[in-house]
């Protein structure tokens, strides 16, 4: 799936976070320079039947002259969990 402008990743969000529900996110930087950063992440919810999940990976950004990301790269592993295995 591709995103292109503010209007689809608003779209996009919002039914992400309909189906994620108590979403907690966590970000480690890892590097930066001039208009790229990468970062280390790792976030758990829970669905509407109340199964946990933990999604983790890494992401990489560049961003415009004005500060807008334009590209991003990810690799997104989910693992379903127990509720008393959750971390954040």
């Amino acid at each position: 799936m591709f995103i292109n402008g503010r209007q689809q990743v608003v779209e996009f969000l919002t039914k992400k976070w309909q189906r994620e529900l108590d979403y907690k996110l966590k970000k480690e930087l890892w590097a930066f320079t001039d208009n790229r950063i990468a970062v280390r992440f790792e976030y758990e919810y829970h669905d509407a039947s109340g199964q946990w999940y933990r999604a983790y990976g890494n992401e990489n950004w560049e961003f415009d002259e004005n500060g807008l990301m334009q590209k991003r790269y990810a690799s997104i592993n989910d693992l379903a969990i127990k509720e008393e295995d959750r971390r954040l």
